[in-house]
């Protein structure tokens, strides 16, 4: 064959493509189990660090041994508070990323739901968040106490929030540590409040927004808001139960 001609070009061409192709295939298939181990790990390191326990974070074992040791429990709720199914915990099994953006959507277009609750043996549970942010999906996960009532710490990522900025959701520990000792109420219209320009003095379910970062800001207060009235239910019948207690 004419190693010059137009005929030669395409089909070597081609078959370059195929060959890379099919190595890239064999790669994302053969790295997918590694990928999903740390996807999950950095889950739980999440809820974890939300619930403001100190832990090994050095590997996925000790990260996953840790929450297997602590969890007391782990299921799911829907719109009425309740439980629709449980997660595993013998296994770690958890709501990803992805779970909860499919709940995103059920929230927002008043379709069934099902939202994950974690339940640790210290009476610390913790439920998931999920919105928009600037340049995309906001998500974290609020620790409260076994009434639902007082927050005990929380943390949040983000896919593309502004470095220095909308990025503190996740890199600034000041902002978490805002969260400590706040209340919510779930009946409320509003159970907190994210305020540009600073809490007012004595509000109990408020925190600063961060400066320079209206957008992140609005869509974290809108994103623990449409979730936290989405748990009202579960919320309210977890306080009645540590009352009658």
């Amino acid at each position: 064959m004419n190693t010059n001609s137009n005929v030669y070009t395409v089909i070597y061409t081609t078959l370059i493509c195929v060959i890379v192709a099919a190595v890239l295939a064999f790669a994302s298939q053969s790295l997918k189990p590694r990928q999903d181990a740390n996807e999950k790990a950095e889950t739980i390191r999440q809820i974890l660090t939300a619930a403001q326990f100190e832990f090994d974070a050095s590997s996925n074992e000790a990260i996953l041994g840790f929450y297997k040791s602590n969890i007391a429990e782990a299921f799911l709720v829907d719109a009425d508070g309740q439980k629709t199914g449980t997660l595993d915990t013998k296994t770690a099994q958890i709501y990803g990323v992805s779970d909860l953006k499919a709940q995103n959507y059920n929230i927002k277009g008043e379709a069934d739901y099902n939202l994950p609750v974690y339940i640790f043996k210290n009476g610390t549970t913790v439920l998931p968040i999920y919105g928009a942010g600037l340049w995309g999906p906001i998500w974290g996960y609020i620790a409260l106490d076994s009434s639902c009532t007082q927050i005990a710490g929380a943390y949040f990522d983000h896919e593309s929030e502004t470095p220095g900025l909308g990025g503190k959701i996740k890199d600034d520990p000041e902002f978490r540590a805002q969260f400590a000792g706040k209340t919510v109420n779930t009946a409320d219209e509003v159970p907190f409040h994210i305020v540009k320009g600073g809490a007012p003095a004595g509000q109990t379910n408020a925190i600063d927004a961060i400066s320079g970062a209206t957008m992140t800001s609005k869509g974290l207060d809108e994103a623990i808001n449409i979730w936290l009235k989405a748990y009202a239910n579960y919320a309210a019948a977890a306080n009645n139960t540590t009352e009658e207690e």
